[in-house]
């Protein structure tokens, strides 16, 4: 599914503890596919000019062939695989997405790559930053936010809008359910997933 503009990097964000899980996430069956790979083939859809994982070296998805990106000081949670992406890219935009969100669409994903502008979803007051478009130019900011002790990346976003880095595009209903994330066994039941 090329976009007008590929000139963008994808990066797919493996490298949580999963501590709510009790297993790493990336290793769970979807369909008989392991999370990190049904997440990936839907980045390499995109057809991005970069793909990187953010992770362990040692992960699960070691011999997929892509770049592996450890953040520069683990355990500062998405932040630190956003920034470690945003350092490493070339291109002006970086599509973020999360290994915990198996519903995410190739196609909702290709219409965040369509704005004019680098995008983040929102659904009321509430953004959904671990699929969404980053500007290179955020690095700097995500980079102050790892040295503090607030490293949520809603405070992230609202920073990158006050600044008209990104802009927001509200989720209608029928989107919703993409960002229903994977954080306990229970979760992956109706998915099928093991």
């Amino acid at each position: 599914m090329p976009i007008a503009n590929p000139n963008f990097a994808a990066v797919l964000l493996a490298g949580g503890r999963s501590t709510r899980m009790g297993r790493d996430k990336a290793t769970l069956v979807i369909e008989g596919q392991p999370l990190w790979q049904r997440q990936l083939d839907k980045l390499r859809a995109l057809e991005p000019c970069e793909l990187f994982i953010s992770g362990r070296c040692a992960g699960p998805y070691a011999s997929a062939g892509v770049e592996i990106i450890e953040d520069s000081v683990p355990g500062l949670g998405p932040l630190g695989g956003v920034a470690a992406a945003l350092r490493r890219a070339t291109s002006p935009r970086v599509l973020v997405l999360a290994v915990d969100l198996p519903r995410m669409s190739v196609e909702f994903l290709a219409s965040l790559l369509r704005e004019p502008h680098p995008t983040i979803p929102r659904h009321g007051n509430f953004f959904e930053p671990l699929a969404a478009v980053y500007p290179k130019c955020a690095l700097p900011v995500a980079e102050e936010m790892l040295g503090q002790e607030d490293r949520s990346m809603q405070r992230f976003v609202r920073g990158l809008l006050e600044r008209n880095w990104v802009q927001a595009r509200t989720t209608r209903a029928a989107e919703v359910g993409y960002f229903k994330n994977l954080n306990h066994l229970d979760d992956c039941a109706p998915d099928g997933a093991t």
